[in-house]
């Protein structure tokens, strides 16, 4: 069992789903990954593809022991545990029971709560106009990655730029809906601006979850 030597524990998470594939986007573009989607947002992305993801009383809790046992059925050790918004649940024990059985563990944020919990090998840091973040992100984060749903866009991407980790990369990213019309400002942007990459949503493009 591969769980056998994760320690008791009677938390449990709300799992929207949970599948693995190929990380789309950001630093971690291409790699094998478990996703791990927990239910409960409150930012209220107008555009979010996920939407089903809010209502955190709508998806089955699962202890665990379950979603490690399951993620641990794969080949791949990176655990992305994405929402929803997911740093609403305290992460803590999840990323205990995580790295116990081999995971490197990465997690995607708004950075909207009031703590970072959890011990993470990678934070990306995905801030929305919905909600402000919570200053305790911006020096934690690892990756910066800014959807671009217009050309305002920019400069507010450019106001995370200055107040995070030298040391953090930085990423733009076209809202999938309006990639035609973003994605060439975006590699015009980057051209002027290079501390800049793109990151695409490369899974959708190859049509996998």
């Amino acid at each position: 069992m591969v769980t056998e030597n994760i320690q008791s524990t009677t938390q449990a998470l709300p799992v929207m789903e949970a599948f693995y594939t190929l990380q789309g986007e950001g630093f971690h573009q291409g790699r094998a990954a478990y996703f791990i989607r927990l239910g409960g947002c409150d930012v209220g992305c107008h555009w979010c593809d996920v939407k089903e993801s809010w209502d955190i009383n709508a998806h089955p809790k699962l202890s665990l022991e379950q979603i490690v046992e399951e993620a641990s059925q794969h080949q791949g050790r990176l655990a992305v545990v994405t929402g929803g918004e997911p740093l609403m649940h305290n992460l803590e024990e999840l990323t205990t029971a995580l790295h116990q059985a081999g995971f490197e563990t990465n997690i995607e944020t708004s950075g909207v709560c009031e703590q970072v919990t959890g011990d993470w090998d990678w934070i990306c840091f995905s801030p929305k106009k919905f909600k402000k973040p919570n200053p305790e992100i911006y020096p934690r984060a690892n990756e910066l990655k800014v959807i671009i749903y217009n050309q305002s866009d920019f400069e507010w991407a450019e106001s995370f730029a200055d107040v995070i980790s030298s040391n953090c990369m930085l990423y733009l990213q076209p809202e999938w809906s309006r990639m035609e019309t973003m994605l060439p400002e975006i590699i015009e942007y980057i051209k002027n601006n290079p501390k800049w990459r793109i990151s695409l949503q490369v899974h959708k493009f190859m049509d996998i979850p």
